[in-house]
């Protein structure tokens, strides 16, 4: 039983990180609609900036730029560098771990390096 437990705190987690903002958004954009429809029942103008704000929800992303490149790529490395030292880390307990932590630090390792790669091929362009 306490392997399923622990199962479904880890997927619950994550489903929680994308459940629980969406819920919020949404209730919050629900509580402007109806302060809204009390404005236009009792007859008030709607400022320009209140229309705009519901209508312009759409995310922008920001434009790639060789440095959001370099950032990235040093969150990835970094990210395998961790799981290269949970995979040394176990090798004092369950020996035959290193390796398949190793190889799976490899992903995020080489992804990192291409994101670095990519931010110092992107510098001699204007963005």
């Amino acid at each position: 039983m306490e392997p399923v437990l622990i199962i479904l705190i880890i997927f619950g987690s994550i489903a929680s990180l994308f459940i629980v903002p969406s819920y919020l958004r949404s209730q919050e954009r629900q509580k402007l609609q109806e302060t809204l429809r009390a404005a236009i029942e009792k007859g008030q103008p709607l400022p320009t900036e209140v229309v705009e704000a519901m209508t312009s929800d759409v995310k922008i992303r920001p434009k790639p730029s060789p440095y959001r490149d370099l950032r990235t790529g040093i969150i990835w490395v970094g990210v395998a560098v961790g799981l290269a030292g949970l995979g040394l880390a176990l090798n004092f307990d369950e020996p035959e771990m290193t390796f398949p932590m190793l190889g799976l630090a490899c992903f995020p390792g080489f992804i990192g390096l291409a994101f670095i790669l990519i931010s110092f091929l992107g510098r001699g362009r204007d963005q």
